[in-house]
């Protein structure tokens, strides 16, 4: 023989509640824009295209002594994500520092070897992310 299930009068409102905060939530979540996950997405959502990435990079992270022509032209072919590292590189430099050339200033002082010309000289050759890690690693010890 089955039993009949019935249903109380009390459970009814406590699962109207429940949909009613579950719909709720739902609508705060999706207020929410989602952003970008990959890599590619990224760039083309903050920068526009992989290119205008990597021409706004060349004038930045280009050496006195290199072709920013040249240079774009091997950013256009780098991986999104490490066009994506350099921007915040450069990001952070600029911020922080300036130009690159105050960068050099700041490791040298750091380093105490402001008038040791052959290490300016070396520091030079170093790209903008090696310079932006000595920096902040001289950083940390001269706070030690």
């Amino acid at each position: 023989m089955a039993s009949k299930r019935t249903i109380s009068v009390k459970a009814k409102p406590k699962t109207v509640k429940k949909v009613a905060k579950v719909a709720k939530v739902r609508a705060a979540k999706s207020t929410v824009p989602p952003k970008a996950r990959h890599p590619r997405a990224r760039v083309l959502e903050n920068h526009g295209s992989k290119e205008a990435l990597a021409k706004s990079l060349a004038a930045v992270i280009a050496r006195a002594d290199q072709d920013t022509d040249a240079l774009e032209t091997d950013l256009k072919r780098a991986s999104n994500a490490q066009l994506l590292r350099l921007s915040r590189v450069t990001a952070t430099v600029k911020q922080k520092y300036g130009n690159r050339d105050k960068l050099i200033a700041a490791i040298g002082t750091a380093e105490k070897k402001t008038k040791d010309k052959d290490f300016l000289a070396r520091l030079e050759s170093f790209s903008l992310p090696h310079l932006l890690d000595l920096a902040v690693s001289a950083e940390r010890r001269a706070r030690a």
